[in-house]
């Protein structure tokens, strides 16, 4: 009776630690200054549209943006979800976390996943307008949702003010967060980006 060889195993060496992380240490270090640089901007906010105070503009996205464009969406993703959560934590307010978090998902997502597959600068402007056209949707879909739920505020009122004041708002909030992306990371690309996915003159 011939015996049944056995299968392969994988060698084991003593005395090594093989790094399975999908993150390098490096972009992780940089992922946490850009978290922590998005938290600092979160508190730094001012009106847009006159008489809608309530409405404030903030640039705590647009690290997110920058560390999508360099590391890929799931990076920019993850700073600006974090950023959010402890902005949130910090001043006690569950909803306005929940809303920066859904207008991240629709600034950064399709953005950094478009410029991924297409890193010049044509990508990275049409990417940019993927993002101001999610943050207008996403920023609508969550008043509708966050505001009548957690804030009291009724449905027919946040259905009144989208056309004249949510989606000029958001417009132009994302407008200037699309703007000060293309300012820092043209700054700072080549600092930040893996030297394998820098692309000269972007």
């Amino acid at each position: 009776m011939t015996p049944i060889p056995k299968q392969p195993t994988a060698p084991r060496i003593q005395g090594t630690f093989v790094n399975t992380d999908a993150w390098p240490t490096q972009q992780l270090a940089t992922m946490a200054l850009l978290c922590a640089i998005g938290v600092a901007l979160s508190f730094i906010e001012f009106p847009l549209l006159p008489g809608v105070t309530w409405l404030k503009y903030d640039a705590s996205a647009m690290p997110a943006m920058v560390c999508g464009f360099a590391f890929g969406p799931s990076a920019g993703l993850a700073v600006g979800v974090v950023g959010a959560i402890i902005h949130g934590l910090l001043m006690a307010d569950f909803s306005g976390a929940l809303m920066n978090i859904l207008v991240v998902l629709g600034f950064v997502g399709a953005a950094a996943a478009l410029y991924q597959k297409w890193r010049s600068f044509p990508g990275a402007l049409t990417g940019l307008f993927l993002g101001i056209l999610g943050t207008i949707a996403m920023a609508i879909v969550g008043n509708l949702i966050v505001t009548p739920l957690w804030l009291g505020v009724p449905l027919n009122a946040v259905v009144a003010m989208i056309i004249p004041i949510l989606i000029p708002f958001n417009a132009a909030k994302a407008l200037l967060n699309a703007l000060l992306t293309l300012l820092v990371y043209k700054s700072i690309s080549n600092l930040i980006t893996p030297q394998k996915l820098q692309v000269k003159g972007r």
